[in-house]
């Protein structure tokens, strides 16, 4: 059994973490003590992958809920399934980050530092195989990006050969009006594209449009935005805690969808989404799941596909569908879009089924695409990053707890070039030509 070790960082992860663990007992036929109340034994065959077994006969998360405020875990300790996490995997600071990146990573985070590798290391010991880690934390906040970043480098140093796969919230000027925003998303993004080995890219303005124009909901609250993330968190981890026909995991994933090391931010999106009121009227099939998973509408980070080129992609099947089915719609969407997929990568969109459904549905779809559209959504905040950096806006704050400003300059360095990477081989072809070199011929 492979197993993951969950970290959830800041009050966005931990938020995050009241509704993604619900929806995962729920899947296990878990009550809110961890206690297996399932009439088959189906959910439990690959449990130990994101929970390990008490001695009182229940089912413990191998999560770790880390904030730098003192209060911070009272919320998730009074939610629903608050006395199913141990209390020795919560771990708190005492005077907060102040939505300040370097708080997080050189002051307050470091003082924090030793006390969360201590949680680690001791559920990675309690592991038979372990895969890696799974970090759910925003960029846009001082814990999430400052002490992300943090534990991210430490992680990569006392764990080499470890997969760190990252769900990271992107921050949007339409959810919160946190100025610094752009400053901390910036300064993570510099980091995780050397340490984070898969990054799922969940970007507040997508899910904000979702919940608006597809789902109809007319004043999305950061819990309809966090149901969302839970729903797609859960849709791409079900191959790894269900036996199915085509089964996957972090290592594949990472083997099948990042062509080069630093191309490894992933734009995810889901299916059935539909509005209350239109369920009734829209038919549920392979076809359909398919047609709304390539749908722009339908991923959650803002950005044209249609602009980009596909570099890879993966289609992660719930409920009884049928293989053949599955890879016939996808080559059909194949061919009529070939413009957008990537020409010199062959057989680039893989396939994963599981036979499990989600709770209340027949079938359902996640997407997980490697597109080079996702410098649209990197551009957005460059260019806030820029527009505040060029006046100095609010540098005290950070040069304050001891940053120097040439890390600025070197952070939005590193995203340009991350950029022209991407763009790069948007029009490459293989080993390294250009498009007009080689696929004309053809």
């Amino acid at each position: 059994m492979r197993e993951i070790v969950t970290l959830h960082l800041g009050q966005c992860g931990n938020k995050i973490a009241q509704t993604f663990w619900e929806t995962i007992c729920e899947e296990h036929c878990l009550n809110e003590r961890g206690q297996f109340i399932g009439k088959h034994f189906l959910p439990l065959q690959r449990i130990n992958v994101y929970f390990e077994e008490a001695p009182c006969c229940n089912f413990v998360p191998r999560a770790i809920f880390a904030d730098l405020e003192p209060g911070a875990m009272v919320g998730l300790k009074c939610s629903r399934f608050g006395q199913l996490f141990s209390p020795e995997s919560m771990v708190n600071g005492m005077l907060g980050a102040g939505n300040n990146w370097a708080r997080g990573y050189h002051t307050e985070g470091a003082e924090m530092l030793d006390r969360i590798m201590n949680v680690a290391r001791k559920m990675v010991e309690g592991c038979d195989c372990f895969q890696g880690f799974q970090m759910v934390h925003s960029i846009g906040g001082g814990t999430g990006s400052g002490l992300g970043t943090l534990m991210m480098e430490n992680m990569k140093d006392e764990f080499p050969r470890k997969i760190l796969n990252t769900f990271s919230v992107i921050p949007s000027e339409k959810v919160s009006e946190v100025v610094v925003e752009p400053y901390n998303a910036v300064f993570a993004l510099n980091s995780m594209t050397d340490c984070s080995d898969e990054t799922f890219c969940l970007d507040n303005e997508a899910l904000y449009n979702i919940n608006m124009t597809t789902l109809r909901v007319d004043k999305p609250t950061i819990d309809d935005l966090n149901h969302l993330i839970s729903m797609a968190m859960s849709g791409i981890t079900c191959s790894f805690r269900y036996p199915g026909q085509l089964n996957s995991d972090l290592r594949k994933l990472l083997t099948n969808m990042v062509p080069y090391r630093k191309l490894h931010f992933f734009v995810p999106g889901i299916a059935p989404l539909t509005s209350k009121e239109s369920q009734c009227y829209r038919s549920l099939s392979v076809s359909e799941l398919v047609y709304q998973i390539f749908d722009e509408q339908n991923l959650m980070a803002a950005c044209s596909p249609s602009r980009g080129k596909y570099l890879t992609a993966a289609a992660l099947f719930r409920g009884r569908v049928s293989t053949r089915n599955v890879e016939e719609q996808i080559a059909n969407v194949r061919q009529k879009n070939h413009g957008t997929f990537s020409h010199w990568i062959p057989n680039n969109v893989k396939s994963a089924i599981c036979d499990i459904p989600p709770a209340g549905m027949k079938m359902s779809a996640t997407f997980i695409a490697n597109t080079t559209a996702i410098t649209q959504l990197f551009q957005r905040l460059l260019n806030q990053f820029g527009t505040m950096y060029r006046r100095k806006a609010f540098l005290h704050w950070y040069t304050g707890e001891g940053m120097e400003e040439k890390e600025f300059v070197d952070a939005e360095q590193s995203l340009r070039e991350l950029i022209k990477e991407y763009e790069s081989q948007e029009e490459a072809g293989p080993a390294g030509s250009t498009k007009g070199s080689m696929l004309d011929d053809e």
